[in-house]
């Protein structure tokens, strides 16, 4: 297949995912995407979300996937209100961490018994990175650490300072920290934002929680928190709360929750749950980030 032909495809695809997309969209700039949603959610003719831009790291095209054709093997995504009864029997965060922990469980237990029928099977490359010199798993040491329970992150020490707030990183390309010269906004049929993730089929890939869980955490947090969705990218979501945790006991308590939700924040992320917790006291915005 040339590469035209590739691109014809690609196109012809996305024109399709297109058409069935729920969201109406509307394009600004990333330095002016801020005040465009809040000029849409004033209107009052539905929910508006920062989406991301063309760029790599934020692309738009990957949020079209549900909405695109279906082949044999990939299923129709649920319907919205299919993925909202769901939602509406969780109690978050309880519930994710109880499905996590019967997902890890049945991994464990797949792994093992690969093991014991081929010693020698592939394994994944891990690798860790201490004191700036990185080293690679001996396979000893990756069955080691495919086999080990899941544990809770360091708690460490309470920082000097809190982290700078991520704000709509959406809008933003993230190594330069430049606006995007073009952010998509769209416009949910919905005045109840925390229905955004059902509308979108967002979510149940890798360690990314399925949609209704992110459902049920963004109504527990909006009633806890005054939080509101503004950006949400394929990976990312930002969130902006109204009142943020009032003492350290609650923050870290908070923190717990979002390592629950989103492991990645603190593995990948701050590193400890004070971190993460003195940023949620500091700032409005709260950040997530699945790869």
């Amino acid at each position: 297949m040339t590469q035209e032909e590739i691109a014809r495809r690609v196109q012809e695809y996305r024109r399709k995912a297109l058409e069935h997309f729920p969201l109406k969209l509307i394009e600004t700039t990333g330095d002016e995407a801020l005040a465009k949603w809040q000029e849409l959610k004033s209107a009052g003719q539905g929910f508006p979300v920062v989406l991301g831009g063309d760029d790599e790291q934020h692309s738009f095209d990957n949020l079209l996937t549900p909405f695109g054709p279906n082949g044999p093997y990939i299923q129709p995504p649920p319907s919205v209100e299919e993925i909202l009864r769901a939602a509406a029997d969780i109690t978050f965060p309880d519930d994710l961490a109880k499905h996590d922990k019967a997902v890890a469980e049945t991994a464990l237990q797949r792994l093992k018994a690969s093991l014991a029928a081929n010693p020698n099977r592939p394994l994944p490359q891990i690798t860790e990175t201490n004191d700036g010199k990185t080293r690679t798993y001996s396979r000893d040491e990756t069955v080691a650490a495919m086999e080990r329970e899941p544990r809770d992150p360091p708690l460490g020490e309470w920082p000097a300072s809190p982290s700078p707030s991520a704000g709509l990183s959406v809008a933003h390309n993230l190594l330069t920290g430049k606006p995007l010269p073009k952010v998509y906004i769209g416009l949910a049929p919905s005045d109840d934002w925390t229905t955004i993730p059902a509308h979108l089929r967002w979510g149940g890939w890798n360690a990314c929680p399925a949609a209704e869980y992110h459902v049920a955490a963004m109504r527990t947090w909006r009633d806890r928190y005054g939080a509101e969705l503004i950006g949400m990218s394929f990976d990312t979501i930002n969130l902006r709360v109204a009142s943020k945790p009032k003492t350290r006991e609650e923050a870290l308590a908070l923190a717990r929750d979002h390592y629950i939700y989103c492991s990645d924040i603190i593995d990948q992320g701050v590193g400890t749950t004070s971190a993460l917790a003195a940023d949620l006291m500091a700032n409005d915005w709260w950040y997530f980030w699945w790869d």
